[in-house]
C-alpha cells in the first residue's frame, strides 16, 4: 500500500509523488569497536530513507521523526540529533530516518511514512524485538501521534521541542498577532500583504519594541509591557529568562503572519485551525483585551475537532507506552506551553504515570546539548526496560515554574556558554 494509503497508486512505490524530488546523499557507517555499521539507503512509500544497522544489534529499533523543513518541494531524511546517532549504534541500536513523503506541516505523512519505514525494516533487515520513537518538533507531534494512532507498535517515545499541545501551537500564534495589534490599535486580522513592511513596524513602534534586544535596556512602554507579560503566560507562564526570550524571539514571531494563500492546504496554512474564541488574557491592564481583541473562529473547525489522523491532528493523550520529553524553557516557536497542555491531556486520562517531562535552560529551539538528549535516552531505555521511572520537573505548578531555579536539575552545566543559554543566570 502506498504512503497516502490509496489502493491503485499511479506513482511507483520508489519515487516520490508528483512536484517533489528526492535528495539523499550517501552517509558514511559509523564504525563503533573497530566494527563497521551496515548503511541503507533508498525510496520507499515516496519518501527517502535511511538505515543504520550496528555490527553488534541488539534486535531493537529506534525511529526518528524530523522536524519541520518548510515549503521545499526536495525531500531529505536525517540521522538522528544531538550526539543520539553515535549513543544509538555504540548502544547497540538500529535506527531508521523517513524524510515523509510530502514536506510542509503535513503531520499525517510523517506519522505514515514513519510506520511505513518501521515496517519496510522488518523486510530489509529483519523484525525488531522491540520499536522506539523519537522526534523533534514538528517531530514530536508526529511522535505523540503515532504512539497513539498505532497502540503497542513502540514500546516508548522520547519528544523533544514537541508540538505537543498540537492545535495549541496554532493558537498561540495567532493570540501574538491580534494581541498585538489590538493593543497598538492596529487591526490588521486576516493579516493584508503589507503586514510585513507597513503594519508590523507601526505596531513595534506603538509597544515600543522597536530596537528591543534580549541584552539590551528594555524600551518597551506600557503597552508593549503588558504585551510582553500575555505572550509570557500564554507561553508558559512567568518562568527563569521570560522576559529575555521575548526579546529573542518577538521578530520572528511577528513574521511568520503571511496572507492567506487562495488555495492553501491544511498543511500548507496550518493555522486553518487557530481560534481564540474562548482565551483569557492575561494581563487585562492597562487595556481590558479581553473586551477589545478580535475573536477569531477556526477558519476549518472540521479539521480542529476530528479524531481523525489529518496533516495538522489531535494528540488526546491517551498514553499507552512510557514518554519523556525535553523542552526548552525560553522556546517561543514551539513554547514551554506545549508540555503543559501536553500533561493535561494525559492527565484526564490518567495516565501521568506514563508521562515525564523536562525543562532545558535555553531560549532557542530544539536547543539540547548531547549529555540532555543522551541522558534522557538512557532513563528512556530503563524506564521501559526495568519499569524505574525516571525523575522530571512539575511543568504544571505556577510557583514551581517561577522559581529562578526551575529548570536547573536536567540542564548540562558543561553547555552553560552555549548559544542562548548565557541569557540565563548560572545555577546554584
Amino acid at each position: 500500500m502506498a504512503a497516502q494509503g490509496r489502493p491503485h497508486d499511479p506513482v511507483p512505490d520508489d519515487q516520490p509523488l508528483p512536484g517533489y524530488t528526492i535528495n539523499n546523499p550517501p552517509l558514511a557507517p559509523l564504525v563503533v569497536d573497530g566494527r563497521q555499521a551496515r548503511v541503507l539507503q533508498g525510496t520507499t512509500g515516496h519518501a527517502a530513507y535511511i538505515i543504520e544497522v550496528p555490527a553488534r544489534w541488539n534486535g531493537q529499533l529506534v525511529m526518528w521523526a524530523h522536524g519541520f523543513v518548510g515549503e521545499s518541494r526536495v525531500l531529505s531524511p536525517e540521522p538522528p540529533a544531538f550526539g543520539l546517532r553515535q549513543k544509538l549504534v555504540s548502544q547497540g541500536f538500529a535506527w531508521a530516518s523517513s524524510s515523509y513523503y510530502a514536506n510542509d506541516y503535513d503531520v499525517k505523512a510523517g506519522v505514515l511514512s514513519t510506520r511505513h519505514l518501521a515496517d519496510r525494516f522488518a523486510r530489509l533487515v529483519g523484525k525488531p524485538k522491540k520499536r522506539f520513537i523519537m522526534g523533534v518538533s514538528m517531530g514530536g507531534h508526529i511522535t505523540g501521534r503515532s504512539i497513539e494512532e498505532y497502540p503497542g507498535y513502540y514500546e516508548a517515545a522520547m519528544p523533544m521541542c514537541g508540538v505537543m499541545g498540537d492545535h495549541g501551537l496554532f493558537d498561540f500564534f495567532l493570540d501574538f498577532q491580534v494581541v498585538a495589534q489590538d493593543l497598538a490599535d492596529l487591526p490588521a486580522y486576516p493579516v493584508p500583504a503589507d503586514y510585513q513592511t507597513v503594519v508590523v513596524p507601526k505596531i513595534q513602534a506603538a509597544l515600543g519594541l522597536t530596537g528591543l534586544t534580549p541584552t539590551g535596556p528594555d524600551t518597551t512602554n506600557a503597552l508593549g509591557k503588558q504585551f510582553r507579560s500575555i505572550v509570557i503566560n500564554r507561553s508558559g507562564g512567568p518562568r527563569p529568562g521570560d522576559a529575555a526570550a521575548f526579546a529573542n524571539w518577538y521578530r520572528f514571531l511577528f513574521g511568520l503572519a503571511t496572507p492567506r494563500l487562495p488555495d492553501g492546504t491544511l498543511a500548507q496554512e496550518p493555522e486553518q485551525v487557530a481560534t481564540n474564541l474562548r482565551t483569557r488574557y492575561v494581563p487585562d491592564k492597562p487595556v481590558n483585551v479581553n473586551r477589545t481583541v478580535q475573536r477569531v473562529r477556526p477558519a476549518e473547525p472540521g479539521f480542529r475537532f476530528t479524531r481523525r489522523l489529518t496533516e495538522n491532528p489531535s494528540i488526546s493523550g491517551r498514553l499507552s507506552v512510557p514518554v519523556l520529553s525535553l523542552h526548552n524553557l525560553g522556546d517561543l516557536f514551539v513554547p514551554f506551553s506545549m508540555e503543559q497542555l501536553y500533561r493535561d491531556d494525559v492527565a484526564r486520562h490518567g495516565r501521568t504515570r506514563l508521562l515525564v517531562q523536562r525543562a532545558i535552560r535555553a531560549a532557542g529551539h530544539c536547543e539540547f546539548s548531547p549529555k540532555e538528549a543522551g541522558d534522557a535516552w538512557d532513563d528512556l531505555v530503563r524506564w521501559e526496560r526495568y519499569g524505574v521511572r525516571p525523575p522530571g520537573d512539575d511543568v504544571k505548578t505556577r510557583g514551581v515554574v517561577a522559581d529562578p531555579a526551575y529548570g536547573c536539575r536536567f540542564t548540562d552545566p558543561a553547555a552553560r556558554n552555549t548559544g542562548t543559554r548565557p541569557l540565563y543566570p548560572a545555577c546554584p
